[in-house]
């Protein structure tokens, strides 16, 4: 009988006759599984200890863990969504692998019963080098006969916990700048508090851009007030902040000696917008010589890059 202290240590190998008491598996035509690159397989969900279960097994070894010449076997929790924000479950198994010569099973399991803490960014635990293919494949020893293999799973959850709250936040690696050129006509007619430019789309977000034409807040009376915005905020999870590096230019059409403003800023349900409250004064945005309204248009650019996204664990 093969035994973990040939091959990782931890890890403890007995026999029993006594079949899993929570899944088995069987494959036929296991060899196939290889010649049809099939580098994982994971069962369908199993109920143990009042929570849902997969067994995941990689034929030829898992090899974003450089495993080679093995199988790598693991139990992966499931269907999490209905175990709160922040969970956790400590559990110990037992992986199976029926001898079919002998009718009886090999266990492997991790050594002095240790229990293993599943929670929301630990799914799964399990053994990198479950069997060596050498050990697999010598029908002699039972486990793969006829091209058949039946592998198995115990779960028993020693204690859980799932309180509290959490969040993940994920950097955007390959960022992509997307640009919008909003043509505001008329512009001297405009006599609302606030205009909103068309929805653009950056980041898989939707934006706009805001204009008050008379100014907000300290810039009332005296500056143009521009903001990016989210457009759909109020649909958003509470937890959901988008960190997006932006700038807002009004287009200089005659010397193209633009504008503009540069910022970066977190975006969410409570705080959709940010921007300048003093972005130009009305004295210099008036004189036609500078070329911010031309024939009564003013033409405004707002280029964003979303580099993150924070959302509920």
């Amino acid at each position: 009988m093969w035994t973990a202290s040939d091959n990782q240590s931890g890890l403890t190998t007995s026999v029993s006759d006594t079949p899993p008491a929570h899944y088995m598996i069987k494959i036929k035509s296991f060899s196939l599984l290889a010649k049809n690159a099939l580098e994982k397989y994971e069962s369908g969900s199993f109920e143990a200890a009042g929570y849902k279960w997969k067994l995941v097994l990689y034929p030829n070894g898992n090899k974003s863990k450089n495993v080679r010449e093995h199988i790598s076997a693991y139990l992966a929790i499931a269907d999490t969504s209905s175990l709160g924000p922040v969970w956790e479950v400590y559990a110990i198994f037992r992986l199976f692998l029926l001898d079919q010569n002998k009718d009886n099973f090999l266990i492997v399991q991790d050594a002095a019963g240790k229990e293993r803490r599943f929670h929301g960014l630990k799914l799964e635990w399990g053994i990198d080098a479950f069997i060596p293919l050498r050990t697999f494949n010598d029908a002699s020893n039972g486990y793969l006969v006829d091209d058949t293999a039946v592998f198995g799973a115990e779960v028993f959850v020693r204690k859980e916990r799932s309180t509290g709250a959490g969040e993940c936040l994920s950097m955007i690696k390959d960022t992509v700048t997307s640009k919008y050129v909003w043509r505001i006509e008329n512009f001297s007619k405009l006599d609302l508090e606030c205009y909103s430019s068309n929805v653009f789309f950056a980041g898989d977000q939707k934006w706009k851009i805001q204009l008050y034409p008379k100014g907000k807040r300290h810039g009332t009376g005296t500056h143009i007030s521009l903001y990016l915005a989210l457009a759909d905020s109020a649909t958003l999870p509470a937890a959901t902040k988008i960190y997006a590096e932006f700038t807002i230019r009004v287009l200089d059409q005659v010397h193209a000696r633009h504008i503009s403003g540069k910022a970066s800023n977190w975006f969410g349900a409570s705080s959709p917008e940010t921007g300048w409250a003093k972005y130009i004064s009305l004295g210099y945005l008036n004189q036609q010589s500078n070329g911010c309204v031309v024939k009564d248009v003013c033409l405004v650019e707002a280029e964003v890059t979303a580099l993150g996204v924070t959302n509920a664990l």
